[in-house]
């Protein structure tokens, strides 16, 4: 009799221990409530969250651990975060799942698995401790939870960043801002940086194409940045969906609200995944984004995803003396006068973000 493989399911079930970002329901009827990001999805038992990765067994909510999907050392500006220790590399893990199930996503074959039959990778076991020796022996400043959606593996990612924190090293999710107060408050005391996907100013592309709600992405821009995290918004503009001079305007004007000192980077789209129907960004729109940014008050506005075709626009000035404190091409450095005390050189004005 042949052997069955496991599936992908099965395996990553294997691959799961007890969470805590969750609350019990009914006793009775075992079923929970995960609070690990904004959908607060009520489980109840032998089923799975919308993410498809946290799951109920028993009454017990088991969340995805001891394992990488994706693992690379990144430029941390590749991130993208502008802010933290430039010109260093942040390691990159990423895990399986997300909460959203966007059209556009250029980290589909990690975020879709288990929702998509054709997405999908093999995960590698690995322990929180393996990771932070890893980071050190590359020379890595950061470690960032990445490639599939950080809130929905959170419980994971503090192990590792409780380490990695004795290890002098930073951290950092790259999130598509769907998150809770509680999973925030939970992450807050080892967490660094937090870079948020503000993907539309329009709730119902949000719940259309994307799979959530507007107003929690907001929210979690608002809380992240009360909760004294550093934080880079980034918006992919997409032809057709949300490229307006409107739209622009009114998520440019939202994020100089919360801050004015928050980096917007907007990003050139390629065609991918299920939205291929469309051609990539052109220069000419991330340039007019950029200065809607810039006109809404923001003081540092990045375009990103066409290295040296809006040079002006990938390097760090003073708000001040307008000073070229960091030049960059795509995601290297090629030069940083920003001071230890992270100051700018000419007038002494203090540039907001992590240096050290």
């Amino acid at each position: 009799m042949a052997v069955r493989s496991r599936t992908l399911g099965e395996i990553l079930d294997s691959l799961s221990v007890p969470g805590e970002l969750y609350e019990v329901v009914d006793e009775e009827e075992k079923s929970v409530r995960c609070y690990a990001c904004a959908h607060r999805c009520l489980i109840r038992d032998g089923k799975r969250g919308i993410c498809q990765v946290r799951y109920n067994r028993g009454g017990v909510l088991y969340v995805p651990s001891g394992y990488v999907a994706a693992l690379q050392v990144d430029p941390v500006e590749k991130k993208p975060f502008f802010h933290v220790l430039p010109g260093t590399t942040a390691l990159s893990f990423g895990m399986l799942g997300c909460d959203f199930r966007c059209d556009f996503c250029q980290n589909w074959l990690t975020s879709q698995a288990l929702r998509d039959k054709a997405a999908g990778t093999t995960p590698h076991e690995v322990s929180a401790e393996q990771l932070v020796e890893m980071a050190l022996a590359h020379g890595s400043r950061s470690i960032a939870s990445t490639y599939n959606e950080p809130l929905i593996t959170t419980e994971w990612a503090v192990e590792i960043f409780k380490l990695a924190r004795k290890a002098g090293l930073r951290t950092l999710y790259v999130s598509n801002g769907n998150a809770t107060r509680e999973v925030l408050e939970y992450l807050a005391p080892w967490l660094d940086g937090y870079k948020i996907d503000l993907k539309t100013m329009s709730d119902r592309t949000y719940r259309k194409i994307i799979g959530g709600v507007l107003q929690h992405v907001l929210d979690t821009i608002k809380m992240t940045h009360e909760l004294g995290m550093w934080v880079e918004v980034v918006t992919l503009i997409i032809p057709g969906m949300n490229d307006s001079d409107d739209e622009l305007r009114d998520a440019a004007r939202f994020i100089s609200s919360v801050s004015p000192d928050i980096p917007w980077h907007v990003t050139a789209f390629h065609p991918d995944y299920k939205m291929t129907d469309r051609g990539a960004t052109p220069a000419s729109t991330l340039l007019r984004a950029a200065e809607i940014g810039v006109e809404a008050g923001l003081k540092f506005v990045y375009a990103g995803n066409l290295p040296g075709h809006l040079r002006e626009w990938e390097d760090t000035r003073c708000p001040t003396c307008r000073a070229t404190l960091i030049k960059r091409r795509g995601f290297w450095v090629l030069e940083n006068r920003i001071t230890a005390e992270g100051t700018c050189p000419s007038c002494g004005t203090a540039i907001p973000g992590i240096w050290s």
